[in-house]
């Protein structure tokens, strides 16, 4: 499925690495002047240079989810000469991978800043700007984390069910400015976050074989497919890429893109 986004802008945060920089390669290809935002800036500056030089149209962003006034930094500075299209909010953490009576305090609680008030500082920051331009689409990474119980994740299935709530309540608050808020959960992702489960050896997720996860491309696929025409039916919701008919829907069975 190859979609047409000439003209569109996306900020894409957590776009350093896995997911989000395989989304940016997409979104470029499909035409969207991309605006990589990530903490770390050298990265970013050398993967939108290297898209530029490409002939593609990438921007990079300092950008920290967890704070509210660097995410609207970012947004304000990606929309002073163009609409804002798309908001991908990939950014996420898996640490500390441990039991909650031994985890660190302050890293659960980093989890906390990054997986769910991140999303929460994504749309915050966006949905003013597209409220007034009449349109916009917001997909969140989830996981199907949100409605499990791991062991060692008190963490993450904890904020990705708060990240869900949210995503639900800001789609029902925003949908009549015509805002799309979607979430994505795309199953397990060969990124170095998977390859940090798998070493962690603390829940099932740790056994599963390598060749059972997607690629970071995959998943970036299925979020330009909910940012394009067909992602409205799916606002409010958690897109799944763990059905066979999700997969069909974005394509990726006749693309082969889901090895």
């Amino acid at each position: 499925m190859i979609h047409n986004f000439e003209n569109k802008t996306v900020v894409i945060f957590g776009a350093s690495q896995g997911i989000g920089l395989a989304s940016a390669h997409k979104f470029c290809e499909y035409g969207a002047h991309v605006f990589l935002a990530a903490r770390s800036l050298s990265v970013i500056e050398k993967e939108a240079n290297r898209l530029t030089n490409l002939g593609y149209k990438a921007s990079a962003l300092s950008c920290d989810i967890s704070q509210f006034k660097s995410v609207e930094a970012c947004i304000e500075e990606a929309t002073k000469n163009s609409n804002l299209d798309f908001v991908i909010n990939s950014a996420g953490t898996i640490d500390p991978l441990s039991t909650l009576i031994d985890s660190d305090p302050a890293a659960w609680a980093h989890a906390v800043d990054v997986n769910v008030k991140g999303a929460y500082h994504a749309i915050r920051a966006s949905a003013p700007v597209m409220r007034s331009q009449g349109f916009g689409t917001i997909v969140s990474l989830s996981s199907g984390a949100a409605n499990s119980v791991l062991e060692g994740w008190s963490h993450y299935c904890s904020t990705k069910a708060a990240a869900k709530k949210l995503t639900e309540v800001a789609n029902k608050e925003l949908s009549q400015y015509n805002i799309n808020v979607i979430g994505l959960s795309p199953g397990t992702v060969a990124t170095k976050m998977m390859a940090k489960i798998r070493d962690a050896k603390i829940n099932v997720v740790s056994n599963l074989d390598w060749s059972a996860h997607i690629s970071p491309e995959a998943v970036a696929i299925a979020l330009a497919y909910l940012c394009g025409p067909d992602g409205k039916k799916f606002a409010g919701t958690d897109f799944s890429l763990k059905t066979e008919e999700g997969k069909n829907l974005v394509g990726l069975n006749k693309l082969g893109a889901i090895e």
